[in-house]
């Protein structure tokens, strides 16, 4: 059974940190690019960053840029997203997701995860 599974959410003061796991059972992550994607209430679903199977390239939102890192370890089937300098604005119910190759468009994802809170609060 292909499963994904966020976890390493949590509520983060404001410049604080976290780091989100996204695991993968049921198939090998090597073969996929991976996305991370969060969705605020009241919003749409915002790409945020993903990663590259063959060559490790990423790309992120202007949004995250210089604050976000994602990245892979295949031989943990788990890909990380690394989240610095929070703000209350990236407060939201974040998402990993696979795919064929690095893009922020949402519909070109297959299987997702069932998501895991972020709130960047004082």
């Amino acid at each position: 059974q292909v499963q994904l599974v966020e976890s390493g959410g949590g509520l983060v003061q404001p410049g604080g940190s976290l780091r989100l796991s996204c695991a993968a059972s049921g198939f090998t992550l090597d073969y996929y690019a991976i996305g991370w994607f969060r969705q605020a209430p009241g919003k749409e679903r915002e790409g945020v960053s993903c990663i590259g199977s063959s060559d490790g390239s990423t790309y992120s939102a202007d949004s995250v840029k210089g604050r976000f890192t994602i990245s892979r370890d295949n031989a943990k089937n788990t890909v990380y997203l690394q989240m610095n300098s929070l703000k209350p604005e990236d407060t939201a119910v974040y998402y990993c997701a696979t795919t064929t190759f690095c893009t922020l468009v949402s519909g070109l994802y297959k299987y997702w995860g069932q998501g895991t809170q972020v709130t960047v609060s004082s």
